[in-house]
């Protein structure tokens, strides 16, 4: 399993415990809200850094 495989398996298994735990819209407030919390601490050359790598990879 790839890096990237386990990555998203944690974070599906953590997306269902949060849905058992929490009231259905806290958990997804979590979850949309920590990677765009993650992106707006980026520098500005971070985030073009970031979207140009991710430009390249999907035109593979």
């Amino acid at each position: 399993m790839s890096r990237n495989a386990k990555i998203a398996a944690g974070g599906v298994a953590v997306g269902l415990l949060l849905l058992i735990w929490l009231p259905w819209w806290a958990a997804l407030l979590i979850v949309l809200g920590v990677p765009a919390a993650a992106y707006l601490t980026l520098d500005p050359s971070q985030r073009r850094r970031l979207r140009r790598a991710t430009r390249k990879e999907l035109g593979r």
